[in-house]
């Protein structure tokens, strides 16, 4: 049978930054619970969108556009507990969290973390809670 989950009992779980853990799943999406502190990377998910709510702390996502002729413009998002913010597919963004802030992600099972880009931050299986 169903049971509920308690979103701080399952964040107190989590020791690292920016390593999202999953809380749970449904219908091929995964719900991800991720602690960040500081700057992630600059990516994008070819083909996936992300939602990423706040649960406690302040959180920013950075975005790069085109700007014609090549130009790259960015602009910002802040996010206090409570919002959320969907990234569509193929947006290049970066998370940022100047304190330590807890996200909810809701995503497909398949999107990897860093999106594009493959470095030390990289997950290819995460964690359940």
């Amino acid at each position: 049978m169903p049971d509920k989950a308690n979103l701080a009992q399952k964040f107190s779980q989590i020791h690292e930054y920016w390593k999202p853990c999953i809380g749970g799943g449904l219908n091929g999406q995964q719900v991800k619970l991720v602690k960040a502190k500081g700057e992630f990377v600059w990516h994008h998910h070819e083909n996936q969108d992300e939602m990423f709510l706040v649960v406690k702390g302040r959180f920013r996502m950075d975005f790069r556009e085109n700007a014609g002729e090549g130009a790259r413009a960015t602009r910002s998002v802040s996010l206090e507990p409570g919002e959320f913010i969907i990234v569509p597919r193929g947006v290049e963004h970066k998370p940022v969290a100047d304190e330590e802030c807890w996200v909810l992600l809701f995503e497909p099972a398949s999107t990897l973390n860093t999106g594009n880009v493959v470095n030390e931050l990289t997950l290819h299986e995460l964690e359940k809670l």
